[in-house]
């Protein structure tokens, strides 16, 4: 077994055996390997253990492996950062999912770009702190963006996403996504993904009810140095 191989399988009973102490199914939850800076090689070995859930944190790096794994069948790949409106369209051909849709102008122009008419899947990332430049939509302006994304003809609602603050226990950071998790759903009654946690902190997202967690050096290793 290969040393990825082996971490991969250690983080996925990890994640069972958190997911069965809070009475939970681990079946109803996703876990999306998070390859950044990592080549597209080491997608393809995860694809060979079985990953089929991909996420990744920029679009050039997103787009560069999406073409070039283009030939595996029913990969997903999750674009999980902060997006920008100019490269919305480059985020659309490349990825099924978007987890940090938080203003309107980002789902208006991941709307725009669509070429055909398939749905892409989005999440509207929730701000946990109390600096914009987080990224994030403000807890209190949740509901209005979750009504102008469902207009959009092109965009499924799915859910929530956030990042618990460094400087909080993440048990109750989640908690408060958990809540906004709710209140969403009052909403959009079909949005109930909750998108949270990562290597660090993924015991106390399953514990607050998380359907999807973003895991990487775990996983993949360290990441390789930038030059």
């Amino acid at each position: 077994m290969t040393a990825v191989a082996e971490r991969l399988s250690a983080i996925d009973a990890a994640i069972a055996d958190a997911a069965r102490r809070v009475g939970r199914d681990p079946a109803e939850i996703t876990r999306i390997v998070v390859t950044k800076f990592h080549p597209a090689a080491l997608v393809s070995e995860l694809y060979g253990l079985g990953v089929r859930e991909v996420g990744e944190n920029r679009q050039q790096e997103l787009s560069a492996k999406a073409e070039a794994l283009a030939g595996l069948r029913d990969l997903r790949w999750h674009f999980i950062g902060q997006a920008q409106t100019n490269k919305a369209g480059a985020i659309r051909r490349a990825a099924q999912a978007v987890h940090s849709v938080d203003r309107l102008r980002i789902a208006e122009a991941l709307d725009r770009a669509a070429a055909d008419d398939e749905l892409l899947d989005v999440l509207l990332q929730i701000n946990l702190t109390d600096d914009p430049a987080r990224g994030g939509v403000a807890p209190a302006e949740l509901e209005r963006l979750a009504e102008r994304v469902l207009a959009l003809p092109t965009l499924r609602l799915r859910g929530v996403m956030a990042v618990a603050p460094l400087d909080e226990d993440p048990a109750a950071a989640f908690a408060r996504v958990h809540e906004s998790a709710q209140r969403l759903r009052a909403v959009a009654p079909e949005a109930d993904w909750i998108s949270a946690g990562m290597t660090g902190d993924f015991v106390e997202a399953i514990a607050a009810g998380a359907t999807h967690l973003r895991i990487g050096s775990a996983i993949t290793g360290p990441r390789p140095a930038q030059g």
